[in-house]
């Protein structure tokens, strides 16, 4: 059986957060088609199942320097990066 997925509202701040560290700014990149909608669900989605948000939540906390990359095994590190290149 799957585990319960997280709260929407929260894995939607966090997916935000990360790009946000990133240096990404998810709005812009729905504004300019480099992020689809449904990707962005997607995205937001994995999130709610990822067990590790704990150690995203301290990731976010202590980021004050835009990253290079995702917090470690992050879900949606693919995307993340994919959007770094545009």
């Amino acid at each position: 059986m799957a585990a319960p997925l997280g709260d929407p509202a929260l894995h939607f701040f966090i997916t935000r957060g990360v790009a946000r560290a990133m240096g990404l700014n998810l709005g812009d990149a729905l504004r300019t088609g480099q992020l689809e909608p449904e990707t962005y669900a997607r995205m937001v989605t994995r999130c709610r199942g990822c067990a590790r948000v704990g150690s995203c939540q301290v990731w976010l906390a202590n980021s004050s320097v835009p990253h290079s990359s995702p917090p470690e095994q992050c879900p949606n590190a693919r995307e993340f990066q994919s959007l770094q290149l545009h």
